[in-house]
């Protein structure tokens, strides 16, 4: 099962809006099959590892990360492949909480007279499939906030000069961490001032992140990066309930897709910002920033995991800080989260948290 999941993690930011799902077929102890859902979430991953068994996967046990599905969408259920494959055993990790499976996958092994084992290292499991079940629970994508600072959690100066804070061993890092999400979402600001390509470049992957831009008013420079590329590499642009409409027939032309949002005061709503990239499918999401979109996302209590690269360097009370205002007036109300892992990276830190457990 650990090979199962493992494998399924290759799938990341690849497979959405399907999950990231991993399956080995075992014949006498031995792995005679492996796969993972492939990019675009086609072909699934037990479909994968049986067509690598052959044969050998008449009564072999396959180990699957996530419930195999029942249901007939753009290709037929897993649950009936395992058993048109003749399988005699199913362990899998985790019961899939999308309503058209939700057990039914099971049934269908055991109607069939397979042997069905579950919640084998199912703790591992929700945290792989957490933005595919986050989506189906709550209409939104996992969300990562990524933040990369100065010792005194500065981000520029107060020129706002920002290249490089951190070095070239963390950037490298936060290529491989965009890689694994289905977009990288900035605001509008980080796009104005940085000009960034927001792409995973020189690790050879198959599917590039969708590049989200947050702008009420779609003020974003029409000659950058992001217009440029807009028709290799999808941009979409969240914007306000009425956008310059000059700007949006630009925009739409070079080939964003613009998505309208609802507002939160003055600004772009984060929940709906969320819900809408939910239902546009995305399921992992790696937040950039600025700073003003950060401290929308902590203090609706979006934020699912933060990862944080610490410079050693300081910028002083003038720079730009990491977060924007977040209100609060007790620490009792300020959003918390539990340490799970801090590392060097080069000349830098790396600490990683995530929610508490409840």
């Amino acid at each position: 099962m650990a090979l199962a999941l493992a494998l399924g993690r290759r799938g990341r930011g690849q497979c959405w809006p399907n999950p990231a799902v991993g399956c080995v077929v075992v014949q006498g102890g031995r792995v005679v099959g492996r796969g993972w859902t492939q990019p675009g979430g086609r072909p699934h991953a037990e479909t994968e590892a049986l067509k690598q068994a052959g044969q050998a996967a008449r009564g072999a046990t396959a180990y699957v990360s996530l419930e195999p599905c029942s249901h007939h969408g753009k290709t037929p259920p897993c649950a009936q492949a395992l058993i048109d494959a003749g399988v005699a055993r199913v362990v899998s990790a985790i019961e899939d909480n999308d309503p058209r499976v939700a057990g039914q996958g099971f049934a269908m092994l055991r109607d069939a007279g397979i042997e069905v084992e579950t919640g084998v290292l199912a703790e591992q499991a929700a945290r792989d499939h957490a933005g595919f079940f986050l989506k189906n629970e709550q209409g939104r994508p996992f969300v990562t906030l990524k933040l990369a600072s100065s010792f005194d959690g500065r981000i520029a100066t107060a020129s706002r000069h920002s290249k490089w804070i951190t070095g070239p061993q963390a950037r490298r890092a936060v290529h491989a961490m965009r890689a694994e999400h289905d977009a990288v979402l900035v605001g509008a600001g980080t796009a104005r001032t940085d000009d960034p390509a927001l792409t995973v470049r020189d690790l050879g992957i198959a599917r590039q992140p969708v590049r989200v831009v947050v702008s009420r008013h779609l003020e974003l420079p029409l000659l950058g990066q992001l217009a440029r590329t807009a028709k290799e590499t999808p941009v979409w642009l969240c914007h306000g309930p009425s956008p310059d409409a000059g700007r949006a027939r630009a925009w739409e032309g070079v080939g964003a897709r613009l998505i309208p949002c609802a507002l939160q005061g003055h600004h772009i709503d984060p929940t709906d910002l969320l819900s809408q990239l939910g239902q546009a499918g995305l399921t992992r999401v790696f937040c950039e920033g600025g700073s003003a979109l950060a401290a929308s996302l902590l203090a609706d209590d979006l934020v699912d995991e933060l990862i944080g690269f610490t410079a050693g360097l300081a910028i002083g009370a003038e720079g730009l800080p990491a977060l924007g205002a977040l209100g609060l007036d007790t620490l009792e109300g300020a959003p918390r989260f539990a340490l799970v892992e801090t590392r060097p990276v080069g000349p830098d830190i790396l600490h990683r948290w995530t929610r508490p457990a409840p």
